[in-house]
């Protein structure tokens, strides 16, 4: 059923079930799989205080950390599908994590309705102020020079920056060593005991901006309208790298539809609102406003994609 049918059907709901008719009536839980603090975190409390505000209800964020978000998006698989506990779920979680565990305790694709893909975040590759290597260019021939000697720092193994390495290694025949720290990861950069990064732009872009490290790229397919300045890795002469974080809304398989509708609208139109679309870009978030069939897709070729990289690869979780 594409957007526009689960529209028109969510109209003729509404007019129908009291359920729909008085949703919500109570307060809405917002899972989070991160700690609270993180980019996933803040950028899930930002928006639960505008749709609280929209929908005249309390909406609690709820962190509940571990197995790369999945414990999160497990409770809200598990929860009664009426639009009372939804999640904000990473790409990590939903695209990286059943191809990395041996034994996913559920199925993104298939437990959870995508509502709406909100935020895209980039990572930055940058490197230490000593080394000799002023853009992706000369990085890499820097690396071809020096093979396994270069080393890459990632906030963990199976992260979306641990597979941007992965993806720069292969694409530029490049032999880089991956240091997984556990969340930030730059002050080994900084101090020259690593030689480079991929980060979040969210928490790496005060310190490039700062000077403490060399920013090279972004690794989105397009240029970031809050970090101009840095071009994509594509432009840098890498084809066809992207390899970003992103933040949407799910709620359980089986939610209606007219409350799928109903969250899409308010989650698009709250995000696009531009005081909001300022702050986040302040923390590196661009925004979007997906449709949940566009989502669904968006998923369903993101998982496919790095699990092709993780076969490739090798990597499995714990590394």
């Amino acid at each position: 059923m594409n957007f526009i049918r689960l529209v028109l059907f969510a109209l003729t709901l509404l007019a129908g079930p009291a359920g729909a008719q008085t949703y919500p009536d109570r307060t809405i839980r917002i899972l989070v799989g991160f700690t609270p603090g993180s980019a996933t975190d803040i950028s899930a409390r930002m928006f639960a205080q505008r749709l609280s505000d929209v929908l005249a209800v309390p909406v609690t964020v709820e962190n509940l950390p571990g197995g790369g978000g999945s414990i999160g998006g497990e409770r809200v698989a598990r929860s009664p599908p009426d639009g009372y506990t939804l999640y904000w779920g990473a790409n990590g979680a939903m695209t990286i994590n059943p191809s990395l565990q041996s034994n996913p305790s559920f199925d993104p694709m298939r437990d959870l309705a995508p509502v709406a893909r909100l935020l895209v975040m980039p990572s930055i590759l940058a490197v230490n102020n000593d080394v000799p290597a002023k853009t992706v260019a000369e990085l890499i021939a820097l690396a071809k020079a020096q093979p396994g000697k270069l080393t890459y720092a990632s906030p963990g193994t199976g992260t979306p920056q641990h597979i941007a390495g992965e993806v720069l290694k292969r694409v530029a025949g490049i032999d880089i060593v991956h240091i997984p720290y556990r969340g930030a990861n730059f002050t080994d950069v900084i101090g020259g005991r690593v030689t480079m990064t991929f980060m979040n732009a969210g928490s790496i872009l005060p310190t490039v901006r700062e000077g403490k490290l060399r920013g090279l790229a972004i690794t989105a397919r397009t240029r970031s309208p809050n970090m101009p300045e840095f071009p994509t890795m594509i432009e840098a002469g890498v084809a066809d790298f992207e390899a970003t974080s992103w933040f949407g809304l799910l709620a359980p398989v089986g939610t209606p539809p007219a409350v799928v509708a109903r969250l899409h609208q308010e989650a698009v139109r709250i995000v696009s609102h531009p005081d909001l679309r300022e702050k986040y870009g302040l923390i590196g978030l661009d925004v979007v406003g997906d449709a949940p069939d566009a989502f669904g897709e968006i998923i369903r070729a993101d998982t496919l994609k790095w699990a092709k990289v993780i076969k490739e690869a090798g990597i499995k979780a714990g590394e």
